[in-house]
């Protein structure tokens, strides 16, 4: 294909591209429709054409793995990897225990390709814990998380209302954890199967650490955590996740896209130190 494909007239290059199926992913898009309306009424009303002699079905097409997913697991052999997962999350009874026995864990692919494990950061008595996604690539080089620009943009976010991942009082501090603890290849989003080896890491790690309240940070964690997608509708409703109060929000990597949902994240931020002040009464 030598020309680039076009949008509305607009020619895109696979950076537009990509922005453009991002903004639709976060806007809740889960089906691609067609550019123009079509009647399927009319279409069930039109008379069927003549055809020959009817030809054998063809067989399904193979579906392509998205690039750098994982390979497609038997049925066995996730039940197995995730019976494993509950039982080293179970028997670790401090969260030192919890991240040894989840970087020990070699029931997910993706830790054959990352450089570096991102447990957790910030204070782990802390009131407010922050679940995000996965590793970008500057989590995967220094092995924290939330560490690259959207990560410094979550920083000031909170620094606006008083908390901090590196205060030394645990009122004002942040522990800050993701659903993964392992980059996916490219950015990528985690996989269904990815997500579910990790979730008994992730409510143990939410048991041990024992917050007052949880911001679910993009729409993985609502996915995990809530089973739903489209953080546009979810962000600034409270729900109950993991037996505690939890705010969906949008991610900082969205809000650097769209500098104008700043405006809602900052409604947000005061709704959840309105809570936080309305805990402590």
């Amino acid at each position: 294909m030598d020309a680039n494909p076009t949008y509305h007239g607009i020619e895109l290059d696979a950076e537009t591209a990509l922005a453009l199926l991002e903004w639709q992913a976060e806007m809740g898009v889960d089906e691609p429709i067609l550019d123009a309306p079509l009647d399927r009424f009319d279409l069930a009303a039109r008379p069927k054409p003549a055809t020959a002699t009817a030809k054998p079905p063809l067989p399904p097409p193979l579906q392509a793995r998205a690039p750098g997913s994982s390979p497609p697991q038997s049925t066995d052999d996730a039940a197995a990897r995730l019976a494993e997962a509950e039982a080293l999350a179970a028997g670790a009874g401090t969260l030192a225990a919890l991240a040894a026995a989840q970087e020990a864990f070699d029931g997910i692919e993706l830790k054959k390709g990352a450089r570096n494990f991102c447990f957790a950061d910030g204070d782990p008595g802390a009131r407010v814990m922050i679940l995000g996604e996965a590793p970008g690539d500057e989590e995967d080089r220094q092995g924290r998380p939330f560490v690259g620009r959207a990560g410094q943009l979550l920083d000031r976010m909170f620094a606006a209302i008083g908390l901090s991942r590196t205060a030394v009082d645990a009122a004002q501090a942040l522990y800050v954890v993701n659903v993964l603890t392992w980059r996916p290849p490219g950015n990528r989003d985690p996989s269904p199967d990815e997500i579910l080896v990790s979730m008994p890491f992730v409510r143990r790690h939410v048991e041990l650490a024992a917050p007052d309240l949880i911001v679910l940070m993009g729409n993985i964690p609502c996915q995990a955590a809530l089973g739903r997608r489209g953080i546009l509708r979810l962000r600034g409703q409270w729900v109950e996740a993991f037996g505690r109060p939890a705010l969906p929000m949008t991610h900082p990597a969205y809000l650097l896209r769209n500098p104008a949902a700043k405006r809602e994240a900052w409604a947000d931020l005061l709704s959840l130190s309105a809570t936080l002040e309305g805990l402590s009464v």
